[in-house]
């Protein structure tokens, strides 16, 4: 009855302390949340048997301040901890293992390890597409996501291809002036630059702009790159 007790007041002491790293990681803070994560996941390591599904999201957030940080190696690390965890604890196409697989393609992409990013994209989305609907956000940013990839690869024709679904799916599920929208016309605009096909990246440009006119508070860093880029791009045309 008393190791119950405690037990129980040990799982609230590693929710609370999880709860204060998700505070302060979405304030930036990623220091402060990385020392409350910490001392969450090693509570839960105590009171839960090694592989129990309850560690995968503390590594999980760990891998993300990581990731935020730079510190890439460390990010994957703690990403892959929680993605053998919830392999092992979860059914094979649950959302959390395409969260798992997204999480470890970012942190591949941020490395400039595009091969490999591209391997845990695709299989994040192959899981997304089977376990949710057809016009979902989230098969949206892994379009998106896979995109980013081939841009940065350099094959623009791949690039375009993802991030004109990406689009299509976001304009059925988000209103028309959604920031997603702009950062769907944003990157279809970049890939055309990059293509010399400049008066089509100037219409995509033109409606990334307008959208974020719109959905963005005056003088917002992401409305003033796209300015800038519909000004260079005016020079080369």
């Amino acid at each position: 009855q008393i190791l119950l007790a405690k037990a129980t007041s040990d799982r609230d002491k590693a929710a609370y302390n999880h709860q204060l790293g998700w505070i302060y990681d979405d304030m930036g803070d990623y220091s402060q949340a990385l020392s409350y994560y910490e001392k969450s996941l090693n509570t839960y390591k105590k009171i839960l048997p090694p592989n129990d599904i309850g560690l995968a999201w503390p590594y999980n957030n760990i891998g993300n301040v990581y990731d935020n940080m730079g510190e890439y190696s460390k990010a994957l690390s703690s990403h892959e901890r929680a993605l053998e965890i919830r392999k092992i604890a979860l059914p094979p196409n649950h959302l959390d293992l395409a969260t798992s697989y997204n999480n470890i393609g970012l942190v591949y992409y941020n490395m400039g390890e595009y091969s490999k990013a591209l391997a845990s994209y695709e299989r994040s989305l192959e899981i997304r597409k089977i376990a949710l609907p057809p016009n979902h956000p989230d098969l949206a940013a892994s379009y998106n996501n896979i995109g980013l990839v081939y841009y940065n690869m350099g094959e623009y024709s791949k690039a375009l291809s993802s991030h004109e679904r990406s689009l299509e799916i976001r304009k059925i599920g988000l209103p028309p002036n959604h920031p997603g929208l702009a950062s769907s016309y944003n990157n279809i605009g970049l890939v055309y630059d990059n293509m010399g096909e400049y008066s089509k990246a100037l219409s995509y440009y033109e409606k990334a702009l307008q959208i974020k006119k719109i959905a963005l508070p005056p003088a917002h860093p992401s409305t003033a790159r796209t300015e800038r880029n519909i000004e260079l791009l005016k020079k080369k045309m």
